[in-house]
């Protein structure tokens, strides 16, 4: 079990098995010592355990619990690419979209759910630029989506 995997069972979490795709596109790409993740909605075991927008049907709370959910599977998405996730050197970008119902403006507050566990996961390793955007409606219904930017220790294998 790698460090950050362990950290992770410290944290009471597992890293899921990559959720595949919803459409046509991989979970990640790998081009020289980054990694690029497709956008990561909160599926568990196959399913979205809240849907609808953030500030209507979803609580901010609740949408910044599967921000969680996002960016755990951004990790997963990361290690199918680089093998381990020791080899993150650091997290360079997050972009989170949230589904807001009109008048919401939380965004940032919810994607900070991400940004917590990616630090909490990584420690500094973790800490990152980042855009939170407002958008109608997001695939699946997703309260939020979480994508990631991330460079590799090492070369390209």
């Amino acid at each position: 079990m790698s460090a950050v995997e362990a950290r992770l069972a410290d944290l009471g979490l597992t890293l899921p098995e990559v959720v595949p795709p919803v459409a046509a596109y991989v979970p990640a790409v790998r081009t020289g010592p980054y990694v690029y993740t497709s956008g990561q909605v909160p599926l568990v075991d196959g399913e979205l355990p809240a849907a609808g927008k953030v500030g209507e049907a979803v609580t901010p709370e609740r949408a910044r619990e599967l921000a969680r959910i996002c960016a755990l599977n951004a990790l997963a998405a990361v290690k199918s690419v680089a093998g381990d996730l020791d080899r993150v050197r650091r997290v360079v970008k997050v972009v989170g979209y949230v589904a807001s119902a009109p008048g919401f403006t939380g965004q940032p507050q919810v994607v900070n759910g991400a940004s917590e566990l990616l630090g909490a996961v990584l420690g500094e390793r973790g800490q990152h630029a980042r855009s939170a955007v407002g958008v109608t409606v997001l695939p699946l219904d997703a309260p939020v989506e979480v994508e990631l930017l991330v460079e590799l220790d090492g070369a390209e294998d």
